[in-house]
């Protein structure tokens, strides 16, 4: 029997090769043990494999057994997933706070399980515009796809649509799947997460809409759903778009002609008749310079998404983008079923910037000359192209002042001070906590083409932290960066089995990557491993690895969220540290009278 990670990369293929097939008895792979191995494999690394949902059911106490169970209850078609544990986090820069639904592991799995297939099915036909919750896609695909794509644009179209995930209407997410795969059994199972309802202060409630945020399989369904606003775009974009009838402005060609026909002439003269020639060859090109050379007669839409956030890139008149956005918010509204955010939806000029995933978009308008294409010709290289910039005023200055890591002065100059609700962690522990942050923002940041402006970022977090170190020791900078320097930088040392360490403080200019388009755009089948994973052999060795019996029924797995927590002292947490592995393959008898004894 062939494992089901080769039949779902064969789906995948089919579904690449055969845009319009139907996919039906998909529900039996979800019968298959195998793929709740990979499940685990994809899962149990996660910090919160750990969390509980509204039961005790955590990544601890996986193996065979549970397995057998999810697939009895999965075959009978009586497994009921739990209401998910509702929970709120934070929004970055915001007073607000999102809702996030944690479910029980156990329908973790089954959900993993899902979205495997559903992912198999419909990675290879989603366009190449969207790059939200995407295999191998990220924020950075989306911003170099700008970067290629959206160059000589005149106005932007700024998309957002008001509560998506919390308005997805689940009647028209099904219908749109049944359009797909036609297996009952699938739809049905969809339908129940989906109407699984959240547990909040221990009250149940009902979800008549949307997806939680924290669901496994909320992402892929809300792809699922937005594919129609991407195919929506399509069919504007094929509309809209018109080519030029004259790629080249007359003023440009006649100028150019001129000059070509300058030079024919200096090839047949010398002298000083030569250097007049000359001069005026110097007077024309600078003016060529200055010529608009693109006939600015064609209209054109480029289009990205991002989950629920959206940018249309738009070669044509303000009118053109009111009309777009018109379209838009009627499509969303009558097809969709969701509502345009009019104070966030914004037609901007390009050159003025627009804001999407964090960044400040806009194009250059430079007439700066430089040497392109061979190196030999001088060209306005900078002219059209997309500019990515750091939004200073609102994204860093609001992350230093909500973190307490420099105040503002009258005159507007940041100083950079020391955090007081750091000084009861340990050196090492405080180095880290700015080293993270600051590669953070910096790498995010890293395709701005004003990245080195986030130097004087760079020196209040070192600063602070400085000054944190100072205060915890009731010392000054100059003596903490004495104790700690190492040659032109500084680093807290600390011991490891290997020896004695030192955590540098980062660099923000390390950050900085190099441009690769070449894995920007990409849609080939999701690639999936056929081997069986370590985790499925260690199981079905039937060994227990800290007793060493082979004769138990059950074998179970004992996961830890971090190995650093465990402190060594019994001898399960010495196997553990020894395998450098959050899992241990246990008997059940282990597991239950020698590790959770208590």
């Amino acid at each position: 029997m062939k494992p089901t990670m080769e039949i779902l990369s064969n789906l995948s293929k089919n579904s690449l090769n055969n845009k319009d097939e139907i996919f039906t008895r998909l529900y039996r792979y979800l019968l298959r043990s195998d793929i709740y191995f990979a499940a685990y494999k994809n899962l149990y690394a996660n910090s919160g494999a750990g969390t509980k949902g509204v039961t005790e059911d955590t990544a601890d106490g996986f193996g065979g057994e549970k397995i057998r169970k999810i697939i009895k209850s999965l075959a009978d078609e009586s497994y009921q997933p739990m209401p998910v544990r509702r929970t709120y986090i934070q929004k970055k820069n915001s007073n607000k706070q999102r809702p996030l639904g944690i479910p029980t592991f156990s329908d973790k799995l089954v959900q993993e399980a899902l979205r495997m297939i559903l992912e198999a099915v419909y990675e290879p036909i989603f366009l190449n515009m969207s790059h939200g919750f995407r295999p191998k896609r990220s924020c950075h695909t989306a911003l170099k796809f700008i970067k290629m794509e959206f160059n000589g644009a005149r106005w932007f179209v700024e998309g957002d649509i008001k509560g998506c995930f919390d308005n997805i209407d689940h009647k028209l997410l099904v219908e749109l799947i049944r359009k797909k795969i036609k297996d009952a059994r699938i739809i049905k199972l969809i339908y129940k997460f989906l109407k699984a309802g959240y547990m909040e202060n221990w009250k149940y409630h009902k979800t008549y809409s949307g997806t939680p945020q924290g669901g496994i399989i909320s992402p892929l369904l809300a792809n699922i759903y937005l594919h129609e606003l991407d195919k929506f775009v399509m069919k504007l974009k094929e509309d809209f778009d018109k080519p030029s009838k004259e790629t080249i402005t007359p003023e440009y060609r006649e100028a150019h002609n001129e000059i070509k026909r300058i030079s024919y002439r200096l090839k047949k003269l010398s002298g000083e008749e030569r250097e007049q020639l000359l001069e005026e060859y110097r007077v024309k090109r600078r003016r060529l310079m200055s010529i608009p050379c693109t006939a600015q007669t064609d209209k054109k839409i480029k289009y990205v998404r991002y989950a629920d956030d959206f940018l249309i890139a738009v070669k044509g008149s303000k009118e053109d983008c009111l009309e777009i956005k018109m379209k838009l918010a009627e499509f969303i509204s009558n097809r969709l079923r969701m509502e345009l955010s009019e104070e966030k939806t914004l037609v901007t000029h390009s050159s003025q910037c627009a804001r999407f995933l964090g960044y400040d978009i806009r194009v250059r308008r430079s007439g700066t000359i430089k040497r392109g294409g061979n190196g030999h010709v001088k060209m306005r290289t900078m002219n059209g192209g997309i500019e990515l910039l750091v939004p200073f005023n609102d994204k860093i200055h609001n992350f230093v002042f909500s973190k307490g890591i420099a105040i503002q002065a009258d005159g507007g100059k940041m100083f950079p001070v020391h955090r007081k609700y750091l000084i009861s962690s340990t050196d090492l522990e405080i180095v880290m906590i700015y080293n993270s942050e600051l590669r953070g923002i910096c790498n995010y940041y890293s395709l701005a083409s004003n990245f080195n402006k986030l130097d004087y970022f760079a020196y209040l977090m070192e600063y602070s932290c400085l000054k944190t170190l100072a205060s915890r020791h009731k010392s000054s900078i100059s003596k903490i960066k004495s104790k700690y320097r190492v040659g032109k930088d500084w680093g807290v040392p600390y011991e490891t089995k290997k020896g004695r360490e030192i955590c540098l403080f980062a660099k923000y200019e390390d950050c900085k990557r190099s441009f690769n388009y070449s894995d920007v755009i990409s849609n080939a089948a999701i690639a999936y491993g056929y081997a069986v994973n370590t985790l499925e052999n260690r199981l079905k060795a039937h060994t227990c690895e800290l007793c060493g019996t082979t004769d138990s029924k059950f074998y179970e797995v004992h996961h830890v969220n971090k190995l650093k927590n465990l402190k060594g002292k019994e001898r399960w947490e010495l196997a553990m540290i020894a395998k450098k592995r959050k899992t241990l393959i246990v008997c059940r008898n282990c597991h239950r009278s020698v590790i959770h004894k208590n």
